[in-house]
């Protein structure tokens, strides 16, 4: 009975009946007017009617865009409102103002590094474009003289985690999706009331929706009454809202400026598998440790005052020295992407990678929803002779999300792309390795909201011995997986074909 107490006044439960009311609400006006059902319907025609303008004109993605008008067509009189309410990606003005002035107080205080650039022109002039595209539209330069460490899996991320957090002496800075009671959180947030009550600086944002499942409604307080100071990104509120589109993914974990973690592991056990959730969990991030690990600090911070309308002055959190770190060759540049500043950045750098790719493009990924640049990148360079893998997972985590992402293999294995299935269970790695030479780390998915609607973060990087990591560990992953048998995904029934093709239609909207 204390359960099903529990799970009937959830937070989703209560907001999921506020949501209901309102459209029960809209049914019952639109039922008292239904003797002016054809004024109604002629202002929802023209409502519809301008929504598929406004999106047949505007920028962003075409996929998206398709999918939108499609819908819009099949419900001629919801449509237009259901776009207006959900279609967008857009905050108020206020809103806007003031998330660009967190991007403009990232670029002022990241200033180009001009002088790596030069070098990288000089030795590569392919690396330099790539470098140069991210310090220009991401505004997060390259440095030299940065230890990276690749971290294959869960576990090992999470042990190098707990060494570092518990040498923090000044302050400590953690941003992510995902946060759950049990072994892996449980351990670090010891630690971090540890650390609070010795003084230091400990700061944790979470996306509401990303944890919404799993912490207690507004657990940030609770944080606070630890002296950690939180902040909850994007509040889940229960009002039919476009606001709901734009979800914090990054996973950023920062010690003292000087130290810092990235890539797709969140603060929940079946990360680690200390919890079996899908199989055994296959992830990885990437430690980072020297002058780039400010790029990361910066981020956490513009993001920190933009959630509590504060203008901490930044520069006074970077270290006055950076630590020794082993002899380390080549580039690293950490950078985030911005729903909102109309460049995909994301994608722009892995179609920088593919298009530059020369020999091999090794690929991991939870999810495969392609728009048409991403799938004639990865067609073209199969084509070309290079030779391009792509690891998926066997296990899915949403099965209409794994049955769109399965319906993108044919076109891709025709051309050339061999496609395996990481058999043990769930693959939520998000890294490329191209060449030897290019590597990335990161949060963000080859899906339309990683790269259109969240905000994400990743680290390029250019001849590092984590680029050799990467690839060393996708070529180990390889002997769990098995290839895609296209035949047999050809001999599906019609009923499942009939399903897959609908689903297709609205994987922008996935």
């Amino acid at each position: 009975m204390k359960k099903i107490l529990s799970l009937m006044f959830h937070r989703v439960v209560l907001i999921g009946a506020a949501i209901a009311a309102q459209v029960a609400a809209l049914i019952i006006m639109i039922d008292r007017f239904s003797s002016y059902f054809s004024l109604f319907y002629g202002i929802t025609a023209l409502a519809s009617i301008g929504a598929v303008l406004a999106i047949a004109g505007g920028r962003g993605n075409s996929g998206y865009k398709i999918a939108w008008i499609i819908l819009i067509m099949a419900f001629p009189i919801f449509g237009g409102l259901f776009y207006l309410m959900f279609g967008g990606s857009r905050m108020g003005t206020y809103l806007r103002k003031r998330m660009d002035s967190m991007q403009q107080q990232q670029a002022d205080i990241l200033q180009p590094n001009d002088e790596v650039l030069a070098e990288l022109e000089t030795e590569n002039p392919d690396a330099a474009r790539q470098a140069h595209y991210i310090q220009n539209y991401a505004y997060s330069p390259p440095y030299k003289d940065t230890y990276t460490k690749y971290l294959p899996i869960g576990e090992d991320k999470f042990a190098a985690m707990v060494e570092a957090l518990k040498g923090a002496e000044r302050y400590i800075f953690l941003e992510y999706f995902i946060v759950e009671a049990g072994i892996m959180w449980d351990t670090i947030l010891e630690i971090l009331k540890e650390k609070a009550k010795a003084g230091v600086d400990v700061r944790m944002i979470y996306d509401d929706v990303g944890s919404i499942m799993t912490l207690p409604f507004r657990y940030d307080r609770k944080l606070e009454a630890m002296g950690i100071k939180c902040c909850r990104f994007n509040p889940f509120i229960p009002v039919l809202s476009a606001r709901l589109n734009n979800r914090d993914h990054r996973k950023i974990a920062v010690i003292d400026g000087h130290t810092a973690f990235t890539g797709g592991i969140n603060l929940a056990d079946e990360y680690i598998n200390a919890y079996e959730k899908h199989g055994h969990w296959k992830d990885s991030a990437i430690l980072i440790q020297g002058p780039a690990a400010w790029s990361l600090t910066v981020m956490f911070l513009t993001m920190w005052n933009y959630l509590r309308k504060t203008s901490e002055d930044i520069e006074a959190f970077k270290p006055e020295r950076f630590p020794p770190v082993p002899p380390s060759p080549g580039v690293v540049q950490p950078y985030s992407d911005n729903p909102l500043d109309d460049n995909a950045v994301g994608e722009a750098v892995y179609l920088n990678m593919i298009g530059r790719a020369k020999r091999y493009v090794y690929i991991n990924t939870p999810y495969l929803i392609l728009d048409s640049a991403m799938q004639t990148a990865l067609c073209t360079a199969a084509q070309s002779g290079i030779d391009v893998r792509i690891v998926t997972p066997h296990v899915p985590d949403k099965w209409y999300v794994h049955a769109v992402t399965r319906s993108y293999y044919p076109v891709l294995i025709e051309s050339g792309v061999k496609i395996y299935e990481y058999t043990p269970g769930f693959m939520h790695c998000k890294t490329f390795a191209v060449d030897d030479e290019y590597g990335v780390v990161g949060t963000i998915n080859l899906d339309y909201r990683s790269l259109y609607q969240h905000f994400e973060c990743g680290v390029w990087l250019y001849r590092t011995d984590s680029v050799i990591e990467i690839r060393d560990d996708f070529l180990e992953t390889l002997k769990l997986c098995q290839e895609f048998d296209l035949a047999e995904y050809r001999a599906r029934s019609p009923l499942k074909r009939a399903g897959t093709a609908i689903l297709r239609l609205f994987a922008p909207l996935m």
